[in-house]
C-alpha cells in the first residue's frame, strides 16, 4: 500500500534549509514554509507549524543540524539545543530526537559535525515512517479481531491528529486506519473536532478525506453520547508522552474519552512508537503539562467568544491512566498500559 505522506517535511538536497507544511493553514491552504537556521524551527514548533510529537522531533533534529552549519562550536550546540528543547515542553520526541543528535556529533571534531547532524536527522526521519508502519501492521490485527465479531462497518473514534501529518508518514493512531482501509475492511471514522486549536476538524478530517476513508466530524463532547448509544466499536488515540507505568499524555479531552470509553465497555488503545515513551518518568502526574495562550480559546476564529476580562485556562494535553485502556499499540506489538506490559515488550528498559 502507499505510504499516506503528506509531505509534512523535506529535506534540502543542498543540506541548508527544510521545507515544511505549514498546518496551521490546513485545510484551506496548502501553503510550505523554508526552515533555514534552528530559529526557524523553533518557532515553527512553537507555533504549531508543525505538531505531532514524531514531526516535532525531526523537525528539531533537522533545526539543531542547521544550528551546527553556522557554527558547529560547543557554545552552539549546546544554545540550539536549549532553544529548541524550550519550543514545546510536553512531547518527549523533542527531547529524544536533540539528544540523539547531540550524542552522535559531541566526539566529532568540529568541522564533522554538520553533516553528521544532518545525517542523524535524516536517519530519525526514515525511521519514524518504518515505526508507524509496523505499529500499523500490529493495529491492524486489533481492527481484525474486532471486525469478525461484527457485520457492520467497524465504527472507530479518534481525538486530535496522530495522522501522517503528525509525524514522516502512516501517522501512529491512524496507520491501523489506512493499512485496514486499504486492505478493504469496511469502516468508519468519528472524528472529535478537538478545541480549541481543532486539529481534528482541520487535519484529521482532512487527510482521511485525501485518502477516501469514510468519516464524521462530531463536536469534542459527542463522543462519550455515541459511546452510550453502542455507535462506537473502539476508540483509537496518539500520544505526546507515555511514562514507564502505561500512564498516557494526550491532547486535553483524551481522559474524558478514556472515562466514557470505561463506562461503555469499548476498547480504548494508544498508539506509540518508542519514541514517545519516557522512561525517566515512573508515572503521569510527573509529565510537565504545556499551558497555552489563552486566545486559542478567546479568539478561534478571528472574533472573541467571551467578555473582555475574562481568565482563562487552556491546558494542552491531559493524562490518561493507564488502568482505563485497553492497551498500547508499538510497533513492537501490543501490550497493556502497565510496567510490566511495557518492560515484556522493551526489556532494555525494564528497569528504568
Amino acid at each position: 500500500m502507499h505510504i499516506p505522506d503528506l509531505q509534512t517535511l523535506r529535506p534540502s538536497p543542498a543540506r541548508d534549509r527544510v521545507e515544511i507544511l505549514d498546518q496551521t493553514r490546513l485545510p484551506h491552504a496548502r501553503v510550505t514554509v523554508s526552515l533555514a537556521t534552528a530559529t526557524d524551527a523553533a518557532q515553527a514548533i512553537r507555533t504549531m507549524q508543525v505538531r505531532g510529537a514524531p514531526l516535532i522531533g525531526a523537525t528539531a533534529a533537522f533545526g539543531l543540524a542547521l544550528a551546527l552549519r553556522g557554527d558547529a562550536s560547543e557554545r552552539s550546540l549546546a544554545e540550539a539545543h536549549a532553544l529548541l528543547l524550550a519550543a514545546r515542553p510536553t512531547a518527549v520526541n523533542l527531547r529524544w530526537a536533540l539528544d540523539r543528535v547531540r550524542v552522535r556529533v559531541a566526539p566529532l571534531a568540529t568541522p564533522k559535525r554538520a553533516s553528521a547532524a544532518w545525517d542523524e536527522a535524516q536517519a530519525i526521519a526514515g525511521e519514524d515512517i518504518a515505526t508507524n508502519r509496523a505499529l500499523g501492521e500490529h493495529g491492524l490485527r486489533v481492527i481484525e479481531t474486532l471486525v469478525a465479531q461484527k457485520e457492520q462497518p467497524l465504527q472507530i473514534l479518534t481525538h486530535c491528529n496522530a495522522g501522517a501529518l503528525a509525524t514522516l508518514g502512516w501517522g501512529t493512531a491512524t496507520a491501523p486506519i489506512y493499512l485496514a482501509h486499504g486492505a478493504g475492511i469496511p469502516l468508519h471514522v468519528w472524528v472529535s473536532e478537538t478545541r480549541p486549536r481543532l486539529q481534528g476538524a482541520r487535519l484529521t478530517a482532512w487527510e482521511l478525506r485525501a485518502h477516501g476513508v469514510p468519516h464524521t466530524l462530531i463536536v469534542d463532547a459527542a463522543g462519550a453520547a455515541l459511546m452510550r448509544q453502542r455507535r462506537v466499536d473502539l476508540v483509537l488515540v496518539g500520544a505526546d508522552r507515555v511514562t514507564r507505568n502505561g500512564d498516557v499524555c494526550n491532547k486535553i479531552g483524551t481522559y474524558e474519552k478514556a472515562l466514557a470509553a470505561r463506562d461503555n465497555a469499548v476498547p480504548m488503545y494508544a498508539a506509540v512508537p518508542s519514541t514517545t515513551i519516557d522512561w525517566t518518568l515512573a508515572d503521569g502526574d510527573d509529565v510537565p503539562i504545556e499551558e497555552r495562550d489563552a486566545a486559542e480559546v478567546l479568539v478561534p476564529g478571528g472574533e472573541p467568544i467571551a467578555p473582555d476580562g475574562t481568565h482563562v485556562a487552556n491546558p494542552a494535553f491531559d493524562i490518561t491512566p493507564g488502568r482505563l485502556l485497553t492497551g498500547l499499540i508499538t510497533e513492537r506489538g501490543v501490550c497493556a498500559a502497565t510496567s510490566a506490559g511495557l518492560a515484556a515488550l522493551f526489556p532494555e528498559h525494564a528497569h528504568g
